[in-house]
């Protein structure tokens, strides 16, 4: 007994504790500028889409990669395939097993606009609580609006891009420091 005594004790206390959520926690290291955080709402799409750097986005993309895929037709993952998510009503991909949440979402807008994907890559949970999604999010708007640029393009039809908005674009700080100023030479097409 004496023996068996401590080895019972060491396995309960440190016997392993299983996971609340299934899935994994992707947790992506970002860059930050020093400073207070500026209000970080979705830029003006009209100025910021065609300067974006599609090429940055595309890289942003294998973040999301070990559980999307962006093919056309391509296999539904842990998350489903995002060929041609801009414009497609959340929660709705046939066949693809969404949490209510998502599709409650889904229920409440026309289809992803850029807006909403701004958003929602934030910070997933906190913009859509209760979905299966456990990315961290990506916090840079800079590397948003590129990821977003480089999957307006994964598409049959790309989203259009809206005409600039002055105002919008006005209220931004500066050309360098806006929340949404994006810096680079690929162009989004389309």
């Amino acid at each position: 007994m004496l023996i068996t005594g401590p080895q019972n004790l060491t396995d309960i206390i440190y016997a392993p504790k299983p996971a609340a959520k299934a899935g994994y926690a992707i947790q992506v290291a970002e860059e930050t500028s020093g400073g207070a955080e500026a209000s970080d709402n979705p830029p003006d799409w009209g100025t910021v889409l065609p300067t974006a750097n599609v090429t940055a986005g595309q890289q942003q993309s294998t973040k999301c990669q070990s559980c999307h895929s962006f093919a056309k037709g391509g296999a539904d993952m842990t998350g489903p395939d995002n060929w041609g998510v801009i414009g497609r009503k959340p929660g709705t991909k046939p066949g693809f097993a969404y949490s209510d949440a998502m599709v409650a979402f889904g229920k409440t807008i026309a289809g992803w606009d850029y807006d909403h994907l701004y958003m929602f890559l934030k910070n997933p949970q906190e913009y859509i609580s209760g979905t299966k999604m456990t990315f961290i999010g990506i916090k840079s708007p800079e590397d948003r609006i590129n990821l977003i640029a480089w999957l307006r393009q994964q598409s049959d039809s790309p989203a259009p891009i809206p005409p600039p908005n002055p105002k919008k674009a006005a209220a931004e700080v500066g050309p360098s420091s806006a929340p949404g100023a994006v810096t680079g030479s690929k162009r989004a097409s389309g």
